[in-house]
């Protein structure tokens, strides 16, 4: 797996993922908040699974120079 997902990115699905996961603990919004999981995962591997489908990459490239 090669990464492609980049650092605002990531952060913003790990701390998405983590309020929806809390808001379910906390009664505030129902099962459906789980999904949560999803965001939190992708942003913790740095891989999302449909950036590639869609052609999209939010990581920054890496140069190889010499």
């Amino acid at each position: 797996m090669k990464s492609n997902v980049g650092g605002i990115d990531r952060i913003l699905r790990i701390v998405a993922g983590l309020v929806l996961i809390a808001l379910t603990l906390t009664g505030t919004i129902g099962v459906w908040g789980w999904i949560g999981v999803v965001p939190l995962l992708t942003g913790a591997v740095s891989f999302c699974p449909i950036y590639p489908l869609l052609g999209m990459n939010t990581c920054p490239l890496k140069s190889t120079k010499a």
